[in-house]
């Protein structure tokens, strides 16, 4: 590895220990209903969050909760002589997108059938440190 490219990857490796993701895919929850909840969070320090998340009385709010604790424990990894509440984490990015649909049919009258979607989703959650040009709400 040349000289140039390994002080690039440093420096990419550098920026990349501030954030910290956790991916969950084919939640069987509509992406409309785990969107709803993922709005709630979006910008929020991440004890704050979890608060949110922890008194919510949605379904979503659950698994969000524990995608957002794999998160902390991510970046808890990544970093481990820093500590987590002078860190200042926030949700830096919340994405829900659409995953797999089950298909199935119900019956319908006079010999009909109706198509019925069960819908998941994918979640990824990424937290950014709070550093001194990087504002959080």
């Amino acid at each position: 590895m040349g000289v140039r490219k390994r002080e690039t990857a440093d420096a990419r490796k550098e920026a990349n220990k501030s954030i910290a993701f956790a991916k969950l895919n084919n939640c069987p929850t509509s992406p409309r209903k785990m969107r709803l909840v993922a709005d709630l969070v979006r910008g929020q320090k991440v004890e704050r969050a979890l608060n949110i998340l922890r008194f919510s009385s949605k379904e979503a709010s659950r698994k969000l909760e524990k995608l957002l604790l794999s998160a902390i424990n991510n970046w808890e990894q990544k970093n481990s002589e820093d500590n987590l509440e002078e860190a200042g984490l926030f949700v830096k990015e919340i994405r829900v997108d659409g995953g797999m649909m089950l298909k199935r049919l119900r019956p319908a009258p006079q010999g009909r059938a109706h198509r019925i979607r069960k819908r998941s989703n994918h979640v990824t959650i990424v937290l950014g440190a709070i550093n001194n040009n990087t504002q959080a709400n």
